[in-house]
């Protein structure tokens, strides 16, 4: 049952779902994800992989959170890289920042 709030912003969230609150925030809005995914060829999974790595999450935690193997996660990384020319996450999300302005 969701519960809404006081403030009327949606539906109250558990402390480890609230921004700040152990859940991380995308980096990217939907627009810039969008124009990186063209000028990459990435690929939707791709972009839902990049985002989280962005957000910081590991890729065990990647893995849990959308129900693949970290085996499959290690896969999309790599690709990521490759189609991008990076060779690490910081520079992947560094990339992704400037060339998203």
């Amino acid at each position: 049952m969701m519960v809404e709030s006081p403030d009327a912003r949606g539906p109250d969230l558990p402390a480890a779902d609230r921004p700040g609150q152990g859940r991380a925030v995308s980096v990217l809005d939907e627009r810039q994800w969008s124009l990186l995914q063209s000028r990459y060829e990435l690929t939707p999974r791709e972009v839902q992989i990049a985002d989280l790595v962005c957000q910081g999450l590991r890729n065990n935690r990647i893995a849990e959170s959308l129900h693949i193997q970290p085996a499959t996660v290690q896969v999309h990384v790599r690709n990521i890289y490759r189609k991008i020319r990076v060779k690490g996450k910081i520079n992947m999300l560094l990339k992704f920042l400037n060339e998203a302005k």
